[in-house]
C-alpha cells in the first residue's frame, strides 16, 4: 500500500515537474537559433508559389484585379491581410489559412494602429509635444494589447518621418523636425509595441516611410524628395536608424521618389543602409500599391519589371498591388530571380510569424475582445497623457488658470463639440464607417464635466470647416461636403450669434483651428470665417481663450498680439474634452513644449531652427529679416511653451571643459521652479560645433529631461557629451566622426536658450 502510493506521489511529482517544465517552455521566448531553424524546416517544404504567397498582402477594403480573399488564402497565396477589423472575420479568415492550407501557416494582420485602438490618445506630434518618450512607451503598450485583443498582430506604425514643412498632410504622424527627439519617440514606441523581444504577447512594429516620405517637395503629399546624402545621414535617417536598433521587426518602404530612384525599389536604401549597413534582419512591406506604382513613376517598364525592381532591392512584401503574385513564379522560372533570392525574402515574414506565436495561437477570444478594449484605466491613461501633450503658446495678465467659480462660458467655433477632430486622423472609424463610434469627449462636455451642472455653457458653432473627404476609403454614400460659399448676410448672422453669446459669459473659450484628415495645405490661416469670428469676440472685451485643435500649426499672428491666451491641444484623443478643461482649469499644469518651429506664415515653410549658417547670419546685429515684407524668424521657437509655474537655468558647467575625440565630458545645470505653483521644465541642451570638415547647424538638439520641480525647488541635471552627441556624418570623409574643434554648448527652456558655455575636443 506504502509502495503504490510512494509511486502515485512519484507519477505526481514527476507530472508537476513535466507540466511545469511545459508552461515555461510556452512563456519563453523561443531563440534566435530555433525560430531560423524553424522557419527553414518550413520553408524546404514550400513549393514557389507557396513561397510568392507569403509576399503578398490582400487588403479587406477593397480587392483590384477582381482578387477574391477567400481563394486566394485556401490556394495559399496570401501571407498578410490588412483592414479587416471584425474578430470575427479575421478568426474566420486565419482558419482558412491554418487548418484549409497544405502547411497551415496563420496569417499576419495588420493595420495603421497610429495612436490607440478603439480608444484614441493624441497624435503623435501631440505626443512628441511631451517631451517625454514614457508618454509614447505607455500608450503603444496599451495599443499594442488592445490590438491583439481584437486580432491585429501587426500595426503600420511608428511613423517616424522628419517633417520640417509644416504643409505636409501627414505632419500629425510625425514627432516634428528634429532628428534626436524624433529618435527619442520612435525608440519608445517600438519598445512599447514589442517590449524587449518579439512575443506573443506583442505585435510587430513597422517603422515608416523609409525614407523620406515627410520631405516631399513644397510640402506636397507624394511629391519627390531631393536630399543629398549628408542630410539623409545627418538628418532623416536618424529616427529611421534608432527604431531599428530598438528591434522593430518590420519597415515600410516610402511612395515617393528619392532622389529619383523611387524607395519602393531603392537598393541603395533597402539593402546597403537598412541591412547591410544597420544590420536589419526583419522584412520590408511595401507602402499601399507601391510596388505596381514603380510603373507608374516609369521607373519599371511592366509589372514584371516592377515586381523584380522591387524584389532584387529587397522588398519583401507588396502591399496589395498583386504584382509579386502575377510575376515572381515567371521570373523564377526564367531564372531572373533565383530560388535564393526567393527564399531571402520569405524566410524573415515566416520567423516574424514563429515569434509572435501564430502557429500555436492563431485565433482571438472573441469572447474578451470587448473587456480588453473598453478597460477603464485605458480611457483615465488617454486623459493623463493628453494633458500632458499640451502646449501652453501665451498667457498674458496670467488669464489662465481659470477660476473653478466661473460659470458662465460662451465656446465660439466649429470644434467645440466635434469629437471627430479632438479623435484625431487615422482611427479605427475613420477607415470602416460601419465600426460602432465610441465616445469622444468634446471641449464642450469636458467643461461641463468640469463646472457641474450650474455652469451656463453657450456654443456658437459657426460654419462646418472644409473637410477633405478621402473616397477611398469613405463607405457611406450620404456623405457630403458642408456648403461653405457663405453670403455676406449668412456670415454677418454667425458673427452676431458669437458676439452676442461672448457678452453674455464671463469667459469665451474659442475652439479653432482644422477639421481632421486635412491633407497637405498651401496655406495656415483658420479657415471659413473662424479668424472673424476670433476678432468679433475679442473686440467685445471678454477674456479669450484660444483653444487650439488640429494636427499642424495654424496662421495666430493676429491672435498672438490680441488674444491673451492661446493653447495648442492638438487632436487630443477620445479624452481630449477632459483634458483640455484640466488644463483650463488649473488641475494639470501645462508642460509641453513644441516639436517643431510654428511658422508666422505658410510662405516661411520649409522652416526648422537647425539650420546651418550662412554667409550673412541672421543673428547679426541690425539683422531683421531675409523677406521684405515678413520676418523670416519663427511665431514661436522650437523647444518653445510656457507653464503656470516660471523657471530658470542656472550654472551651467562641465566636468571637463576639454576632452579627446571619443571621450565624454558630463554637462550639469540647475533648473529652479521660481514660482509658488508645481510644475514641468524641460531641460533641453544645444551644440554648435565652431569649424570642421563640413558646415554645421547652429544649433541641434542633443539632450533633453522633463522634470517635476515643487515651488522653490532646485534640480541638477546631466547630460552626457561624447561620440554619441558629437559625431556627425561627414560629405568630405563619407564617414561618421568627431571631429577636434570647439564646440558651443547651451542649456534653457528652448531652441533660443542663451545660457553658454564651451567645450573643446582634441585628437
Amino acid at each position: 500500500m506504502m509502495r503504490s502510493v510512494t509511486g502515485f506521489l512519484c507519477r505526481v511529482v514527476c507530472l508537476m515537474i513535466l507540466f511545469t517544465g511545459w508552461a515555461v517552455a510556452q512563456s519563453a521566448a523561443p531563440s534566435d537559433e530555433d525560430v531560423h531553424r524553424r522557419a527553414q524546416e518550413l520553408l524546404g517544404k514550400m513549393t514557389i508559389d507557396e513561397k510568392v504567397g507569403q509576399l503578398n498582402q490582400v487588403s479587406g477594403v477593397q480587392s483590384p484585379n477582381d482578387l477574391k480573399p477567400d481563394e486566394a488564402i485556401q490556394k495559399s497565396q496570401v501571407g498578410s491581410v490588412l483592414w479587416v477589423f471584425d474578430v470575427k472575420e479575421i478568426n474566420r479568415q486565419q482558419h482558412l489559412a491554418v487548418e484549409k492550407t497544405r502547411l497551415h501557416i496563420p496569417l499576419l494582420v495588420g493595420y495603421d494602429v497610429i495612436h490607440g485602438y478603439r480608444t484614441a490618445f493624441p497624435v503623435p506630434l501631440a505626443m512628441a509635444s511631451s517631451w517625454d518618450p514614457s508618454v509614447e512607451e505607455q500608450a503603444q503598450r496599451v495599443a499594442r494589447e488592445d490590438s491583439r485583443a481584437a486580432g491585429i498582430n501587426w500595426v503600420f506604425t511608428p511613423m517616424v518621418d522628419i517633417v520640417r514643412d509644416a504643409r505636409w498632410g501627414r505632419i500629425a504622424e510625425s514627432a516634428g523636425e528634429d532628428p534626436y527627439l524624433g529618435a527619442a519617440m520612435a525608440r519608445a514606441q517600438v519598445l512599447g509595441l514589442q517590449g524587449k523581444a518579439i512575443g506573443p504577447d506583442t505585435v510587430l512594429a513597422s517603422v515608416k516611410h523609409f525614407c523620406c516620405y515627410g520631405a516631399s517637395e513644397g510640402g506636397r503629399d507624394l511629391d519627390s524628395s531631393n536630399i543629398p546624402e549628408v542630410l539623409l545621414r545627418n538628418v532623416y535617417l536618424v529616427p529611421f536608424h534608432a527604431a531599428e536598433q530598438a528591434g522593430a521587426g518590420t519597415f515600410m518602404s516610402a511612395y515617393m521618389d528619392l532622389n529619383d530612384v523611387p524607395a519602393s525599389g531603392n537598393s541603395w536604401l533597402l539593402s546597403e543602409v537598412l541591412r547591410k549597413e544597420w544590420g536589419f534582419k526583419g522584412f520590408v512591406v511595401s507602402d499601399w500599391a507601391a510596388v505596381g506604382d514603380l510603373v507608374t513613376h516609369g521607373y519599371a517598364r511592366d509589372s514584371e519589371d516592377a515586381a523584380y525592381k522591387a524584389l532584387t532591392a529587397g522588398q519583401n512584401m507588396d502591399m496589395d498591388s498583386h504584382i509579386y503574385t502575377q510575376s515572381l513564379p515567371k521570373l523564377v522560372a526564367a531564372g531572373k530571380i533565383t530560388q535564393a533570392q526567393l527564399d531571402a525574402a520569405v524566410l524573415p515574414i515566416l520567423e516574424a510569424k514563429i515569434r509572435l506565436g501564430l502557429f500555436e495561437h492563431p485565433y482571438v477570444d472573441e469572447s474578451k475582445v470587448d473587456a480588453v478594449l473598453d478597460r477603464p484605466s485605458t480611457r483615465e491613461l488617454a486623459r493623463k497623457l493628453a494633458g500632458r501633450s499640451m502646449v501652453l503658446l501665451r498667457n498674458e495678465g496670467h488669464t489662465l488658470p481659470l477660476s473653478a467659480n466661473v460659470k458662465k462660458l460662451a465656446v465660439i467655433g466649429p470644434l467645440g463639440d466635434s469629437p471627430d477632430d479632438l479623435k484625431g486622423t487615422w482611427t479605427v472609424e475613420f477607415l470602416n464607417s460601419t465600426m460602432p463610434k465610441t465616445h469622444t469627449v468634446t471641449i464642450v462636455e469636458g467643461l461641463r464635466n468640469k463646472l457641474g451642472a450650474g455652469a451656463q455653457i453657450e456654443t456658437v458653432a459657426g460654419p462646418d470647416l472644409p473637410r477633405q473627404v478621402i473616397e477611398q476609403f469613405v463607405s457611406d454614400p450620404s456623405s457630403k461636403t458642408p456648403k461653405h460659399d457663405l453670403t455676406a448676410t449668412e456670415i454677418k448672422e454667425w458673427l452676431d450669434k458669437a458676439v452676442a453669446a461672448a457678452n453674455r459669459s464671463d469667459v469665451v473659450i474659442a475652439a479653432m483651428g482644422e477639421a481632421v484628415n486635412m491633407n497637405s495645405r498651401a496655406t495656415f490661416d483658420l479657415q471659413g470665417i473662424q479668424e472673424q469670428m476670433l476678432e468679433a469676440v475679442a473686440a467685445t472685451g471678454k477674456p479669450v481663450v484660444l483653444v487650439l485643435v488640429g494636427t499642424r500649426p495654424s496662421d495666430i499672428h493676429w491672435a498672438n498680439e490680441h488674444v491673451p491666451a492661446i493653447l495648442e491641444a492638438w487632436c487630443p484623443g477620445s479624452e481630449g474634452g477632459n483634458a483640455i478643461a484640466d488644463v483650463l482649469f488649473g488641475d494639470v499644469n501645462p508642460g509641453g513644449k513644441l516639436p517643431l518651429s510654428w511658422p508666422l506664415s505658410a510662405g516661411q515653410e520649409p522652416l526648422y531652427y537647425n539650420h546651418n549658417l550662412t554667409s550673412d547670419p541672421e543673428d547679426r546685429p541690425g539683422f531683421t529679416s531675409r523677406y521684405w515684407d515678413l520676418s523670416s524668424k519663427p511665431l514661436y521657437p522650437f523647444g518653445y511653451g510656457l507653464s503656470y509655474s516660471t523657471f530658470t537655468f542656472n550654472n551651467l558647467r562641465l566636468d571637463r571643459k576639454n576632452i579627446k575625440a571619443g571621450e565624454t565630458a558630463e554637462v550639469q545645470v540647475d533648473v529652479t521652479n521660481t514660482s509658488k505653483i508645481a510644475g514641468d521644465a524641460v531641460a533641453q541642451l544645444y551644440i554648435h560645433q565652431r569649424a570642421g570638415s563640413a558646415s554645421r547647424p547652429v544649433r541641434q538638439l542633443e539632450g533633453f529631461e522633463r522634470v517635476t520641480l515643487q515651488p522653490g525647488e532646485t534640480k541638477t541635471l546631466k547630460f552626457p557629451l561624447g561620440k554619441e552627441e558629437l559625431n556627425f556624418w561627414s560629405p568630405q570623409s563619407k564617414a561618421w566622426g568627431v571631429e577636434p574643434g570647439v564646440f558651443d554648448v547651451w542649456a534653457g527652456g528652448d531652441s533660443t536658450a542663451s545660457l553658454h558655455t564651451e567645450l573643446l575636443v582634441s585628437e
